[in-house]
């Protein structure tokens, strides 16, 4: 649980802290409402049902705040109805979401169809993120030899996206390459 809250929770409190800020809290409250959106992750059983992190964590912070200016005498409605329409604009759309796990299924068969030595050193370079030089001690072979069989990988799928960009309909292979996917 605490490894969880340090990977997914605490780099999203600055963001969370500002996003405060800017409704003009005094920092004592921002404080305050930080440290009960901490105590409610810290009553969780389990947060294997936590999809997104810090979208979970912003939206209890933000119902926190809701719930505070509720219980205020005098509330601006302008503030509520703010803070209500809010949008962390960090997190993808479901429309993003579903069409990058689409293309990210389809590039993996798209390497699933590689040659056995090709596709095991794609992706130990392009999923994996592990370099040439261990790669190349890893698997017996050379450094250039590696870096050929990448380039003989990425050079097929970018062809096996493109034909099968036009008869699918999907994005064009320009898109998956600013979208990180090679």
């Amino acid at each position: 649980m605490a490894r969880w809250v340090a990977c997914e929770i605490v780099p999203h409190e600055g963001r969370i802290r500002a996003w405060f800020a800017r409704r003009r809290l005094a920092p004592e409250d921002v404080d305050e409402l930080m440290q009960e959106a901490y105590c409610r992750i810290a009553t969780l059983d389990s947060v294997d049902h936590i999809e997104c992190g810090h979208a979970y964590f912003f939206s209890i912070a933000r119902n926190l705040l809701l719930r505070r200016l509720k219980r205020q005498q005098v509330v601006p409605l302008e503030a509520i109805s703010e803070i209500e329409s809010f949008r962390d604009t960090q997190t993808p759309s479901p429309e993003e979401q579903v069409s990058t796990r689409l293309a990210y299924e389809r590039v993996m068969v798209l390497i699933a169809g590689l040659p056995e030595r090709c596709r095991r050193v794609v992706e130990l370079r392009k999923i994996e993120g592990w370099s040439q030089k261990e790669i190349a001690a890893h698997l017996g072979m050379t450094e250039k030899a590696v870096e050929k069989q990448v380039w003989i990988g990425v050079r097929a799928i970018r062809e096996g996206w493109s034909t099968a960009g036009g008869a699918s309909g999907a994005e064009a292979p320009e898109t998956g390459r600013k979208a990180g996917i090679l």
